[in-house]
């Protein structure tokens, strides 16, 4: 643990520094995507997805705190401590309580595509928040975008069949989507002042006080009950892996790659998800999800391709 907090902490020194922030957000994608079929076979296998939230929430808590013993320590002031309140609450609370208990109701297919509108949202908040101007490119992209998650919405709406995907599990799924494109356009300043296990250690921290009041006794009335060994490694994965590892690697691209770069590789969630669910069996591919896939994916293609504020303003003085 020592070792892998040293390494991260000297990346900055190495001249492999944008191959590591590559392969970083590429396993993070990689992990996030195999995490929708494993946690949603775990959601039907013994746990709920309240329960799963609460794991992955005080779990990946105490992990960030052991691993931050052996990071270099950071002087955090009040203001920012508080500050990390609302980082927690749209970072973490809304968006992981939406994803994983909407996951839990629809299709790990249908959570992985609503994943990638996370972008559009991001162009969208962007506009609102830092006066990013809107393209006529991004006016494009978010409306094939759009259209993507309607038909998916509409497609989930005709079915009973949770393997096809259900309307109130794609529309929370589509909420945590904003509130994290939410979280990154409000708090990143405060993100980019400290290392990752400073950040995530006071938002898991934060995270946990808020949920843990109200989920900790459905939580032991779960956990009472008899569980598959299987359920409990696939919560495992979902905690260690889905939420501590891959919060890690996907800071480690951050701090490196250009936020449309880090877009791009949102493109691996769905494609891991849809193989894995296939092979898991706890999926149907249906000829709208592709459609659905096409539009959402070729959407935010066009949002990342349009031009920053920086660039039109960098094009202007030429």
């Amino acid at each position: 643990m020592g070792y892998l907090c040293s390494a991260f902490m000297n990346m900055d020194n190495q001249n492999s520094r944008p191959l590591i922030a590559h392969l970083s957000m590429f396993g993070a994608c990689a992990g996030w995507g195999l995490m929708a079929p494993v946690g949603k076979d775990a959601m039907t296998h013994g746990i709920d997805g309240i329960t799963m939230v609460t794991f992955r929430v005080v779990g990946a808590c105490l992990l960030f705190w052991i691993a931050s013993r052996f990071a270099p320590k950071e002087e955090v002031p009040m203001k920012d401590k508080l500050m990390f309140i609302g980082a927690a609450l749209l970072g973490l609370v809304f968006n992981q309580c939406c994803y994983t208990i909407g996951l839990s109701i629809t299709s790990p297919i249908n959570a992985s595509i609503v994943t990638t509108s996370m972008p559009i949202f991001a162009m969208l908040l962007s506009a609102l928040i830092l006066k990013e101007p809107i393209t006529g490119k991004e006016a494009l992209g978010v409306m094939m975008g759009c259209s993507g998650a309607l038909i998916l919405i509409l497609t989930s709406a005709a079915h009973t069949d949770s393997r096809v995907g259900d309307i109130r599990g794609d529309l929370l799924c589509l909420f945590a989507q904003f509130s994290f494109a939410l979280y990154l356009s409000l708090f990143n300043p405060l993100i980019r002042r400290y290392n990752v296990f400073t950040i995530n250690k006071y938002m898991f921290s934060w995270a946990t006080l808020i949920l843990l009041p109200f989920t900790f006794s459905h939580v032991c009335e779960i956990v009472a009950q008899p569980i598959p060994m299987k359920t409990w490694w696939e919560v495992g994965y979902v905690v260690c892996i889905g939420t501590f590892v891959c919060y890690i690697l996907t800071m480690i691209g951050q701090r490196t790659l250009r936020p449309t770069v880090v877009s791009v590789y949102n493109y691996v969630q769905p494609i891991v998800s849809v193989g894995a669910s296939l092979l898991m069996g706890v999926g149907i591919l249906k000829p709208t999800h592709a459609l659905a896939v096409i539009l959402v994916f070729s959407g935010v293609w066009l949002v990342i391709k349009s031009k920053s504020k920086r660039d039109l303003e960098a094009h202007h003085k030429k």
